[in-house]
């Protein structure tokens, strides 16, 4: 989680401005100071050379030899790079090769070389997928549902260079829920779809409760790193003000039986804004008969 506290602010206003806030009005001061430099954080990940405003294609492997490259007589065709890239050969027991074309001016993983087996991210285990870079773009061998694919990135893409910024709710500190946490032993199962109309089966260690407006609800997540909970979730602003498909919160792991849901920090998945990504939608377990106007609005230049 993003939690680095602005400190140049406080201390700009001396040592007798802070001891004179009231505890309100110091809360008050955090929480608006942490909601800033968290959106600050979001924005430089996303906006960053290789961020999700860079993709510019998700082209699908079939079994066998693949040519790629931007001209347009390749199986394959890019929207940068050279002409002639190289030859991906996927075996059929799912690895992938790469043999670069002369003169092609690419690396894997930052070396020079003729030819290279490539990792995919489902593959990667603790490390890294292998990054096929040529000029200002790049690739990698994705897996999903069984079916491979290069992710490719342009740092020079104009989403990325016409990127029109985010724009968001006003900071509300009410929406920084504390909520039951109620765990599931042994785990639930849950299935999550996708963009790419596959589904997933995800184990959900316990589900988060809370009340507002004198309605209970619930949310249930799941856990794809040790130290905290993923949501992916839809509301009753789902497709006016935000984003149709869902949006995203992190939370902490439950503490005393408590978990935190900080609304603010709700934000757009890739999908809202390129086309080139394979993003989860929200289960029907997690589209709340709420209106959440807290967090990430829908991205003003989305096309798609």
């Amino acid at each position: 989680m993003l939690r680095t506290a602005v400190f140049a602010f406080a201390l700009s206003l001396g040592v007798a401005a802070v001891q004179a806030q009231t505890p309100a009005a110091a809360a008050s001061t955090d929480f608006s100071q942490q909601n800033t430099n968290w959106q600050s954080k979001r924005l430089t990940g996303l906006t960053a050379p290789n961020g999700w405003l860079s993709l510019i294609g998700l082209d699908w492997l079939k079994e066998g030899a693949n040519r790629v490259g931007s001209a347009a007589d390749n199986d394959l065709v890019l929207k940068a790079g050279p002409a002639h890239l190289g030859v991906v050969t996927l075996s059929k027991d799912g690895s992938t090769h790469i043999v670069f074309a002369p003169h092609s001016g690419a690396t894997v993983d930052g070396k020079t070389v003729p030819e290279a087996t490539l990792v995919d991210d489902a593959h990667a285990g603790d490390g890294s997928p292998s990054v096929v870079a040529f000029g200002s773009a790049s690739f990698l061998v994705i897996e999903r549902d069984g079916r491979k694919a290069l992710r490719v990135k342009d740092s020079n893409a104009e989403t990325r260079t016409h990127f029109q910024g985010l724009d968001y709710f006003a900071a509300d500190p009410s929406w920084r829920i504390v909520a039951d946490w109620v765990p599931f032993d042994p785990p639930h199962e849950l299935e999550i779809g996708s963009v790419l109309g596959t589904i997933n089966k995800e184990k959900v260690p316990g589900k988060a409760v809370f009340h507002r407006d004198g309605h209970t609800y619930e949310l249930m997540p799941i856990q794809e790193e040790p130290d905290s909970l993923f949501f992916v979730i839809a509301d009753r602003t789902s497709g006016k003000e935000t984003y149709g498909a869902a949006r995203f919160l992190y939370a902490d792991l439950p503490k005393d039986g408590k978990v935190v849901l900080d609304f603010n920090r709700a934000y757009n998945p890739p999908c809202a804004f390129t086309p080139y990504a394979t993003c989860p939608l929200a289960p029907p377990e997690n589209r709340l008969d709420l209106a959440v106007t807290a967090g990430e609005k829908n991205y003003r230049g989305s096309h798609h």
